[in-house]
């Protein structure tokens, strides 16, 4: 036997609600929008937002995921670590709420 899936069930696969609610969230969208000119490591997220490292990479696999972000290039420390530096994907968002559905424009970054 089949269940039916409730509006808020459907909600949580639909991607654009996936990206409306990274979007709604102030330290995915602080990381997004400061990587859009020039990339950055994870690292350098953190010191330049004052957020906790551990943060930065959930937020960036969550962004990254949602194909909002891009691993520009890979670069390796002077011991040898191989660590990657990350890229906006979009430049701009816009977010309308109407009935029925919320409908979200993101503009690509060059």
């Amino acid at each position: 036997m089949s269940r039916k899936l409730t509006l808020p069930q459907l909600k949580k696969y639909d991607i654009t609600q996936k990206v409306i609610e990274a979007l709604a969230d102030s330290e995915s969208r602080a990381i997004l929008f400061s990587i859009v000119r020039k990339g950055n490591t994870a690292a350098e997220l953190s010191d330049k937002l004052k957020i906790p490292l551990s943060s930065v990479y959930k937020k960036l696999a969550d962004l990254e995921e949602l194909t909002l972000i891009k691993v520009e290039k890979w670069n390796i420390s002077d011991k040898g670590r191989r660590y990657k530096v990350y890229r906006s994907r979009i430049s701009k968002a816009d977010v309308s709420i109407r009935k029925p559905e919320p409908t979200l424009i993101l503009v690509p970054n060059k």
